[in-house]
């Protein structure tokens, strides 16, 4: 068996993934994924030889954001709008009001409803895997999976029959519980 190092890299895109769902900004994401690497790459003598690297990763990437997210709290809002008046959106067409629809109701579920569903749907993570980077039970995945999902019906009033017409796979695979079929 190989040095871990080595096979970090095949690791980022999911890294990158699960940390857009979290944090449902890219820049942030970016930042995350840098600091769970760079903390991989330091404590990569703790890593158990024949374990999963890929939950493992998972595991420092979600702790990061977490303590990241503990500190935030404690910094000061936009009060006077500043930075939100440097804002800007694209303008939109039907698929990016669909996907814009999907992004405000996914940013509604609580933290762990999101992250279940961003790796084992839009990751296409095993609920084994899912678990065993949330530190979590399988059973557990399962529920706030299924709980995300349905509330994400509920937000986009959905109907079981109804199609949902976006463009986006990874979207698709959180909403409708088929995982992607390339990883």
């Amino acid at each position: 068996m190989g040095d871990p190092r080595d096979e970090l890299v095949e690791h980022l895109p999911a890294l990158r993934a699960f940390a857009l769902g979290l944090t449902r900004n890219a820049a942030k994401a970016d930042d995350l994924v840098q600091d769970a690497i760079v903390k991989a790459w330091t404590n990569i003598d703790k890593f158990q030889a024949g374990t999963n690297l890929r939950a493992w990763l998972f595991t420092i990437l979600r702790n990061t954001y977490y303590s990241s997210l503990r500190k935030t709290r404690r910094e000061v809002a936009d009060v006077d709008g500043v930075f939100a008046e440097s804002l800007s959106e694209k303008p939109a067409h039907d698929g990016r009001l669909a996907l814009a629809d999907f992004r405000r109701a996914f940013n509604q579920l609580p933290d762990e409803q999101r992250e279940a569903l961003v790796l084992v749907g839009a990751l296409g993570a095993s609920y084994e895997e899912a678990a065993e980077a949330c530190g979590v039970a399988v059973g557990t995945i399962k529920s706030r999976a299924n709980r995300g999902r349905a509330k994400l019906t509920e937000l986009m009033q959905l109907n079981e029959d109804e199609a949902l017409e976006l463009t986006d796979p990874a979207t698709m695979a959180v909403v409708t519980s088929k995982p992607l079929t390339a990883r």
